[in-house]
């Protein structure tokens, strides 16, 4: 294949992108997105591994070779991973990212056989090699974090060293010295220049573990789209190491698109992108056990109260939570408001920006379980609704509907916009009992009044109500 139809395969497999983009937007093209997706991806491997670059019988059997065993490592993990597993999922494929940057930036920096027609040029490479394995390896080890506190193996708490924001400065300042060394001691040819590059690489992996131990677990979804941005912007340090167009454009689609979500996820939750990568909010030291304030008593209810309050009411609010994904109720969840559109019920889904543990988890689980697209709204869409709501239910989700987000200028979610429920005539929380949600954080939802605690698990405790209904 010439190097005409390569670039004329690189611009199609662009503009396929794009597409991909536009139709991930929403959840009616979500489908179409990823065929064009599959598509532009399919011809850019096609263009890359038949064109003018790969030469030779030994470079076709590494390229089968690799891609038959990453193609069935990715098949293994697509059949194996639960819906529950998918922010960590993405998270540690977010580190392969970060680790093939540093790898191919450390490939190119020890491959003598480039050639540069000006000594620009040549410094310029340099510090392509330096940012990309800089990028790169503060995504594989952010990554690697964000995998163990979202899969439990690490703990969700903050982990807010004295001074840290000094440390990071001074962490950046002996990466910009180590850069200046670099540059002049590879433009010297010099040997050496692989000990400041090696030295940046440690300060990297440090910088990334720090800045996500940082970081609390409230914050989580936050740093899944932060590190997708972050895998992006290495994608794309790879692409100008490797001179390859393509690269360098989804790099920057992926890098550009996940920093615009980080962005709008934190307006949503009235908080500063800044002050999330510095350690925001989600600091207490209570992560998942219960608050010794004494809030007063919670109301417990039944199976067939909660079946009946369903029943007479005219506006159902459904609020779901990570609760619900790991205990697999998506699908009962449909079921019931299949029964209660029948019996003319209005049945409505609020969807909170950092519900579950990533951009979009509830969307996608129920999605899964075939809910309509026209009854999921987003919070600012539905929040004023609250005081013509019937019954709101609650799904295991605890953060998102917590009213000392807005009550309580001392909690380490406060000014955090929530779904008000509590506004609604009743509301029913699944809970299987009163531990605190991933932020730590009493919720003073439970013990309202108006709000009724329907323990047990999610799934079996929603397979009840749906026989009652049913009956």
């Amino acid at each position: 294949m010439s190097e005409g139809l390569v670039t004329v395969s690189y611009i199609a497999a662009t503009i396929l992108f794009i597409l991909t983009l536009g139709g991930l937007s929403n959840q009616e093209t979500a489908r179409r997105g990823n065929i064009f997706g599959i598509i532009g991806m399919t011809i850019a491997i096609l263009a890359t591994i038949f064109g003018p670059r790969v030469d030779g019988a030994l470079s076709y059997i590494l390229i089968v070779l690799m891609m038959g065993i990453g193609g069935a490592i990715g098949v293994t993990l697509a059949r194996k991973v639960e819906m529950t597993q998918m922010p960590e999922l993405v998270a540690i494929l977010h580190s392969l990212v970060g680790l093939a940057a540093v790898l191919v930036g450390y490939v190119n920096f020890m491959d003598t056989t480039i050639t540069f027609p000006t000594h620009v040029e040549k410094v310029i490479h340099e510090i392509e090699i330096y940012v990309g394995i800089l990028i790169g390896a503060i995504t594989f080890s952010g990554s690697i974090i964000a995998f163990g506190k979202l899969s439990g193996k690490i703990g969700g708490n903050p982990l807010l060293l004295p001074a840290r924001h000094w440390l990071n400065l001074g962490l950046l300042l002996i990466t910009i010295w180590l850069g200046s060394w670099f540059i002049s001691a590879a433009e010297a040819g010099s040997a050496v220049a692989f000990i400041p590059l090696m030295l940046m690489t440690i300060i990297a992996l440090a910088f990334g573990v720090h800045m996500v131990m940082a970081i609390g677990g409230a914050d989580m979804p936050v740093v899944v789209s932060m590190l997708n941005s972050y895998s992006g912007w290495a994608a794309s340090a790879t692409g100008f190491m490797l001179s390859n167009d393509l690269l360098i454009v989804v790099g920057a689609l992926v890098g550009s698109s996940g920093a615009i979500l980080s962005y709008i996820m934190c307006r949503a939750m009235n908080r500063n992108f800044i002050s999330v990568i510095a350690g925001g909010f989600g600091t207490t030291t209570g992560g998942g056990s219960s608050s010794d304030e004494e809030q007063g008593e919670v109301v417990a209810i039944e199976t067939e109260e909660v079946a009946a309050l369903l029943s007479d009411a005219k506006e159902v609010m459904i609020i779901p939570g990570y609760g619900m994904a790991v205990a697999q109720a998506q699908h009962t969840v449909n079921e019931i408001t299949k029964v209660l559109r029948d019996k003319k019920v209005n049945v409505r889904f609020g969807i909170h920006p950092v519900a579950g543990r990533m951009p979009g988890h509830m969307n996608v689980l129920l999605a899964e379980a075939k809910v309509p697209y026209d009854i999921v709204f987003e919070m600012e869409e539905i929040n004023e609704d609250f005081p013509d709501v019937d019954v709101s239910v609650i799904i295991g989700a605890n953060d998102i509907v917590n009213p000392s987000a807005l009550d309580d200028p001392n909690s380490p979610i406060a000014g955090m916009p929530v779904l008000e429920c509590w506004k609604g005539n009743t509301t029913i929380v699944l809970k299987r009992g009163m531990a605190t949600g991933y932020a730590g954080v009493q919720n003073p939802l439970f013990f309202k009044e108006n709000t009724r605690m329907y323990f047990g698990d999610a799934k079996e405790s929603l397979d009840a109500v749906l026989k009652a209904l049913q009956s």
